[in-house]
């Protein structure tokens, strides 16, 4: 027998954290769920689960601190934010923090369920590829392995530094790298490497914030980037040497 994916909820609102687990369950999906933050912390640490649905008002612990956490041990673990506060700096902060995902309340459950099978099905793609790509630019050269997440930076002042990436960082990088020279748009990469299908009626700030992640990662001028360029109404191309 198939194993079931495990999913946490990390969710206080009584009523909305029992509908999330019928209808997780009902789709086939083992579920676990906590109403507290720093409980939802300690469960998420445990490596049992598939992905984490995070609420970001929670007790003892908000959802942004409880992501951060994770992040710190476990760069890989899936994580969707959900959230009634959809501010422009509220998305930013939870996306900058790491989580692969963000879903406004009220939401469509239908959408809910489709957007964590995209992120189930990436995240296990992800982790079955190995790639080694090598960005140079005035004497530095950056050279990232995905099979840990990490760069190393030789040349000009660099020599021996180190840069980290999220998993979902690294997705991207891969993905314009594997169509470098040619511009990527918004919406191929939602479909891409985040899995959505094309009629979902998705927010394209989540590609434009972790775009900027990786820019002030991999660019020696982050404002004024050269290997991930914008292409005026195309999206974005990546030049591995500049």
């Amino acid at each position: 027998m198939k194993q079931k994916m495990r999913i946490l909820v990390v969710e206080d609102e009584p009523a909305i954290q029992t509908g999330l687990v019928d209808v997780l369950v009902f789709h086939g999906y083992e579920v676990e769920a906590t109403g507290d933050g720093k409980q939802g912390l300690e469960l998420a640490l445990t490596g049992k689960f598939d992905l984490i649905l995070l609420d970001i008002m929670l007790p003892s612990m908000n959802g942004f601190d409880v992501c951060s956490a994770i992040r710190q041990v476990d760069r890989d673990q899936p994580v969707i934010m959900l959230t009634a506060k959809i501010s422009d700096e509220d998305i930013v902060q939870g996306l900058k923090l790491g989580a692969d995902d963000y879903v406004a309340k009220p939401f469509s459950i239908e959408q809910l369920v489709l957007r964590i099978g995209a992120v189930l099905r990436r995240s296990k793609a992800a982790r079955e590829q190995s790639t080694h790509i090598v960005l140079t630019s005035e004497g530095r050269s950056l050279d990232i392995s995905t099979e840990n997440l990490s760069g190393n930076l030789s040349g000009a002042q660099n020599t021996g530094a180190s840069v980290t990436f999220t998993r979902r960082e690294m997705e991207v990088l891969c993905y314009l790298h594997a169509n470098a020279e040619r511009p990527v748009s918004r919406d191929e990469l939602l479909t891409q490497v985040w899995g959505y299908a094309r009629n979902l009626d998705i927010e394209t700030r989540t590609v434009d914030i972790h775009i900027a992640k990786l820019r002030r990662k991999i660019e020696l001028e982050p404002k004024q980037p050269k290997h991930l360029a914008t292409v005026r109404g195309a999206g974005y191309r990546l030049h591995t040497e500049v």
